[in-house]
């Protein structure tokens, strides 16, 4: 083992702090250990802690050489992570997951980075729509055909939405701009920005994640045989993630962002900076248990409990589920990264 890689956990909470002024030199050191983690979109602030990690140098601290395999249009790394092409996979939320484990995919998820799943439905402001409870009154519904056959199967078993409503949302805004009765589902922390960039205002966002949508997000999954086989590069690797997005969230985010935008030059630093924003205000990273147990927490009970949802929406069937095997809390709930965020100031 490397002597990165046998750093105190306090000398690697020190380090993480300092990480984001400069890099480390690494030619003494031994060789790291390759890791490959892929995303499930293209580079954007959402992923903004896995790059601040390779910006400032906190994974070769740990010993990891880790490589971000971003994901888009094209790009599908799901089928990558059991196959071994990837040793870690970025997951949307636990629908995902169960869908796996359902079809007996040896795979886990280590850790949330997202306590609230970003899933929103938006609205035009000044038209009644500000309560959630208004919503479900809407002319039209613009949900994607993904969203049709997930989230939008709670809403009605949960919330009364009928199929009456529902229309397809293609992600484009046009249908929803030019008409201020249509409501639609939305990435809350994109979406937005881009209905101000293009019509100057903003909508009234409905986070799902506040009336019950209690799904984890941005979950990282592994190969069970990785937790069982290495389960020291895997708590390096979390521990490496979570310093990240500490650092990510309250520290010094410029080489990061600059990481994020050459991986995708679509994005700006502004829109970076905006969606950064709608993460804190939304409270989408760093709220729940993270509080008390560190960005990542996860709990058995809350898994349960979404999928109980499911199963009252429709989606599966009681027990089709081995729910023991979605999640492992073995390398998240210990604090890790606490000391990060009140030496950086964070609230």
């Amino acid at each position: 083992m490397s002597q990165s890689a046998s750093l105190s956990r306090r000398s690697v909470l020190g380090a993480a702090l300092a990480a984001t002024t400069a890099l480390p030199t690494f030619a003494q050191s031994p060789a790291l250990e390759k890791v490959v983690f892929g995303t499930n979109w293209r580079a954007q602030a959402g992923h903004g802690g896995f790059y601040q990690a390779v910006a400032d140098g906190t994974y070769r601290r740990l010993g990891l050489d880790v490589e971000i395999q971003q994901g888009g249009p094209q790009v599908n790394n799901r089928p990558m992570l059991p196959v071994g092409r990837l040793d870690f996979l970025m997951t949307g939320n636990l629908l995902l997951t169960f869908d796996q484990i359902k079809n007996g995919v040896p795979i886990t998820v280590i850790g949330a980075i997202f306590q609230k799943d970003p899933q929103a439905i938006i609205a035009h402001p000044g038209q009644g729509y500000d309560k959630w409870d208004a919503v479900k009154k809407a002319p039209a519904v613009l949900v994607s055909k993904d969203g049709q056959f997930s989230f939008w199967q709670w809403m009605k078993a949960d919330h009364g939405f009928r199929d009456e409503q529902l229309k397809p949302y293609t992600f484009n805004l046009g249908p929803f701009l030019t008409d201020k009765r249509v409501v639609q589902q939305a990435y809350s922390i994109s979406e937005p920005i881009n209905v101000r960039r293009q019509a100057g205002f903003d909508p009234v966002v409905h986070l799902l994640a506040d009336h019950g949508f209690n799904t984890y997000s941005t979950t990282i999954e592994t190969r069970t045989q990785l937790v069982r086989e290495k389960p020291d590069l895997v708590r390096r690797f979390m521990e490496g993630t979570i310093a990240g997005w500490y650092n990510y969230m309250y520290g010094d985010r410029a080489a990061a962002n600059a990481l994020i935008r050459r991986d995708n030059p679509d994005m700006t630093e502004e829109y970076i900076e905006a969606s950064v924003k709608l993460m804190k205000d939304l409270q989408i990273v760093d709220s729940g248990d993270a509080l008390t147990r560190g960005i990542g927490a996860m709990s058995e009970e809350r898994v349960k409990s979404f999928y109980d949802k499911m199963v009252t929406a429709g989606l599966y069937k009681p027990g089709e589920v081995d729910l023991s095997k979605v999640a492992t809390t073995q390398f998240v709930n210990k604090g890790f990264g606490l000391d990060i965020k009140r030496r950086l100031g964070g609230r």
